[in-house]
């Protein structure tokens, strides 16, 4: 029996971690929170209350027995951030609290240490046709890419003095059930037939769905050959923004209502409003190669971007209709 821990149960990535691994009969599952709360569990796992991660509250011989890690508890990007040094807050969380409990897993033996890194260690956007690939130079240019990389640096130099295998693992964007932030924005703007002046958009995007993410996680603490590898994830096909909007009303039923015409202007307001990051999310090229993954693990994505698709737009109008 393996004893699997999973930081960040209660997440979006995490609980669905929590979910796959508790169906698999040779694994135990430990579900690490802040605290218990009602209604997170169902009987299938084990309960590890870790209190806030930056607080180093871990200790090794709570981690007894666990023989492998699942670490998806972050500071992610905060939308309206009110710190007035972001770095410092991000790498209190994702560098100080990931690399206490690295050092605590290291110590009680546990034998590998799957960290959920980000897409943005490797940078903002790549150039159409090049995707980033999974041995390329960071470059990381916000405090959350930051902070990523230098926990990504911490752990590999705890994997050399200590002997635990460390896997990293960075994704693009995530989608699936309960998915929030832009996405769900997305969502409701197609159900309510809003035009969208982002018919024209000929950029190339990697996204990678949630069951997808799950499925490499999980891979990752099982594959021999993955041990101190850095991989990057997708669905093995990049959209453009206008062809994810036009997919994704079909999987909503609800036709994209998409135009060209006002994407110059739109660009420009967004420049004049200091929107940058937006720009480059809607208008600019973000692609990642996973053939290492193909070769290395034997792993392809399991689910495709459509299906993936229509199970998100299917929960998306189950929980409208709550």
């Amino acid at each position: 029996m393996m004893r699997v821990l999973v930081t960040g149960a209660s997440g979006f990535i995490g609980g669905a971690l929590l979910r796959r691994l508790a169906a698999e009969p040779a694994i135990q599952v430990v579900a690490g929170v802040r605290r218990q709360s009602p209604g997170l569990g169902d009987g299938h796992y084990d309960f590890l209350e870790m209190g806030n991660i930056e607080d180093a509250l871990i200790e090794p011989k709570q981690l007894q027995g666990v023989c492998a890690v699942i670490h998806t508890a972050a500071r992610v990007h905060v939308m309206h951030e009110q710190s007035q040094d972001p770095l410092a807050e991000f790498r209190r969380v994702n560098v100080d609290g990931t690399l206490t409990l690295a050092r605590a897993a290291a110590t009680a033996g546990v034998r590998r240490f799957v960290f959920l890194s980000s897409i943005k260690v490797n940078g903002e956007s790549s150039l159409p046709g090049s995707p980033f690939h999974a041995d390329a130079l960071p470059a990381p240019t916000d405090p959350y890419g930051v902070s990523k990389y230098e926990a990504e640096q911490g752990l590999r130099q705890i994997a050399r003095e200590t002997g635990m295998e460390v896997v990293i693992v960075r994704p693009p964007l995530v989608y699936g059930p309960g998915v929030r932030a832009n996405f769900l924005s997305m969502m409701r703007w197609l159900q309510r037939g809003i035009p969208l002046p982002l018919g024209r958009i000929d950029n190339r995007r990697s996204l990678v769905a949630l069951d997808n993410l799950v499925d490499l996680l999980v891979c990752c603490i099982r594959h021999p050959a993955a041990a101190n590898q850095i991989f990057l994830v997708s669905d093995g096909e990049d959209l453009s923004t206008s062809e994810l909007l036009r997919r994704l009303g079909f999987a909503l039923n609800r036709p994209a209502r998409l135009c060209g015409w006002a994407s110059p202007l739109l660009r420009m307001l967004l420049r004049v409003t200091r929107r940058d990051a937006l720009i480059l999310r809607l208008y600019g090229s973000l692609q990642v190669d996973i053939e290492k993954n193909r070769m290395l693990l034997a792993w392809t994505p399991p689910i495709s971007n459509q299906e993936a698709l229509r199970i998100t737009a299917e929960d998306f109008l189950r929980r409208e209709r709550c």
